[in-house]
């Protein structure tokens, strides 16, 4: 048995409108799921049959959920065995000023959601803002990507200096999506 904790306003994404999410998410790896109005998800992957992976990985799942994204993208984890949750404490790079840390989740949203939009298609990844951190969903090969893109925008860079390092990776990202090892 695991137990996480989860922001009390995603409980809600979690369970899903009658227990949709949670019973989904449930059948796809064969472990229980017990989840309080708090945000206290406790993980039940001790029962028999239950693959490893399937408790590694929901337990991503479950913090993705956490961190703003949506079930439906969050269970892309469980899909591919190199889809991947990585998160990015913006007031590691910024510090804890409230003013720096909201300039920093406004350089990496960009104008209208522009910079986001732009890091997900470029580098394959889904990336989410919540509160002081951002989370990025990708495979093994696109989410270094993206992770340095971020850590661009967050230590200073113009965007348009991310924009084209963005651009000079999509060869490799190219090759790797034909199937080719890097």
């Amino acid at each position: 048995m695991r137990s996480i904790r989860i922001p009390g306003d995603r409980v809600g994404a979690l369970v899903g409108k009658e227990g949709a999410s949670k019973k989904l998410l449930e059948e796809r790896t064969g472990i229980k799921i017990q989840v309080d109005k708090e945000g206290g998800v406790m993980i039940f992957d001790d029962a028999e049959g239950v693959e490893p992976i399937n408790a590694l990985k929901i337990m991503d799942v479950v913090k993705a959920i956490g961190r703003g994204f949506n079930p439906d993208k969050a269970m892309k984890i469980l899909d591919d065995d190199d889809m991947y949750l990585e998160t990015i404490d913006i007031k590691d790079a910024v510090g804890d000023r409230q003013s720096q840390v909201a300039r920093a989740r406004g350089r990496i949203i960009g104008r209208e959601g522009k910079t986001r939009k732009l890091i997900e298609d470029l580098a394959g990844v889904y990336l989410c803002i919540y509160g002081n951190t951002v989370s990025i969903i990708g495979n093994s090969i696109s989410l270094p990507i993206a992770k340095n893109a971020i850590e661009m925008l967050l230590h200073g860079s113009e965007h348009s200096t991310v924009y084209h390092y963005l651009e000079s990776q999509r060869p490799k990202l190219r090759i790797a999506e034909m199937g080719f090892d890097l």
